[in-house]
């Protein structure tokens, strides 16, 4: 039984492009979330702020 190398090199290019396409996708994915965190803490910090007052 010989190696098909044709089939072989096919399905490792198409692995190598699936993996490059999945690590541009989650670091694009990342940076949104980053984002979101750092928004989402910033609000947390003006409501807090609210709860402090002294104004009653």
């Amino acid at each position: 039984m010989k190696i098909n190398w044709i089939v072989v090199g096919i399905v490792i290019i198409f692995a190598l492009i699936l993996i490059v396409f999945l690590i541009i996708k989650n670091q694009k994915e990342q940076k949104k979330y980053t984002d979101f965190l750092n928004n989402d803490f910033k609000k947390a910090d003006e409501e807090e702020s609210d709860l402090n007052d002294d104004t009653y």
